[in-house]
C-alpha cells in the first residue's frame, strides 16, 4: 500500500494539524506491514502557483501522477482566513487535471479517481462546525469535500480540532480529543471497515 502524507501548516512543530496528520499516518501504517509512506511539506517546499504555461502542462505533472499512484492520502490542513493555506490550494490546482482526475461527460464532469482514501486532519482556531454562528464562514472542509468528490473520491473523512484560539485549555482539550479520534480511525478504507465510534 502506498500512502501520501501532506502537511500545509506554516506553524512547524507547534502545528495541531501536523500532530493530527502524523497520528493518522502512524495509525494506518501500524496496520500495514507493506505501507510505503511519502511525505511532503507543502509549507517548506511549496508548489508554484499556476501560470498559463504550467496549466497547459498539468497532464504531464509529477504532482497529479504522485497523487494517482497512492492508495491513501493524508492531509494536514490548517485553517487560514476561512479556507485552506495557499500552499495546499496550489497542490489542489496541480492534481485536479482534466483527463487525469476528471473528464467532461455529456451531462457534466465525471470523476476518474476511484478506490482512493483521503483523510484530512483539519485544525481551526474558532468553532465553525454545524450549529455554530460561524458555520457559513467555513470554506476549508467544504472546499476539500467538493474537490475530492468532484474527481471521484468517495472515501473521505475528517478529523477536526477546533476552537484552538479560544484559550490554552480549549486548545489542549480540542487537540487531545482529535488525537484520540485519530488513534481510533479505521486503518482500512471505510468501504471495507467502519471507523470506531
Amino acid at each position: 500500500m502506498k500512502l501520501l502524507h501532506l502537511d500545509s501548516s506554516i506553524m512547524g512543530e507547534g502545528s495541531a494539524s501536523r500532530a493530527l496528520s502524523a497520528a493518522i499516518v502512524e495509525r494506518v501504517a501500524k496496520a500495514h506491514d507493506d505501507v510505503e509512506v511519502t511525505y511532503r511539506d507543502l509549507a517548506s517546499e511549496p508548489i508554484p502557483h499556476l501560470t498559463l504555461e504550467a496549466f497547459m502542462a498539468l497532464d504531464r505533472g509529477k504532482d497529479v501522477q504522485q497523487f494517482l499512484e497512492n492508495d491513501v492520502v493524508v492531509i494536514g490542513a490548517a485553517f487560514y482566513n476561512f479556507s485552506v493555506p495557499s500552499q495546499l490550494k496550489a497542490w489542489i490546482d496541480h492534481v485536479v487535471v482534466r483527463d487525469k482526475t476528471f473528464a467532461r461527460g455529456e451531462n457534466g464532469p465525471i470523476g476518474l479517481v476511484t478506490g482512493k482514501r483521503v483523510i484530512v486532519a483539519l485544525a481551526r482556531g474558532n468553532v465553525y462546525g454545524e450549529g455554530s454562528p460561524y458555520a457559513t464562514f467555513e470554506h476549508a472542509e467544504t472546499l476539500l469535500r467538493s474537490v475530492f468528490s468532484f474527481i471521484g473520491v468517495t472515501d473521505i473523512e475528517f478529523i477536526v480540532a477546533e476552537g484552538l484560539g479560544r484559550s490554552e485549555d480549549a486548545r489542549r482539550a480540542a487537540i487531545e480529543g482529535a488525537l484520540e479520534q485519530a488513534r481510533r480511525i479505521s486503518p482500512d478504507s471505510r468501504d471495507r471497515a467502519t471507523t470506531a465510534a
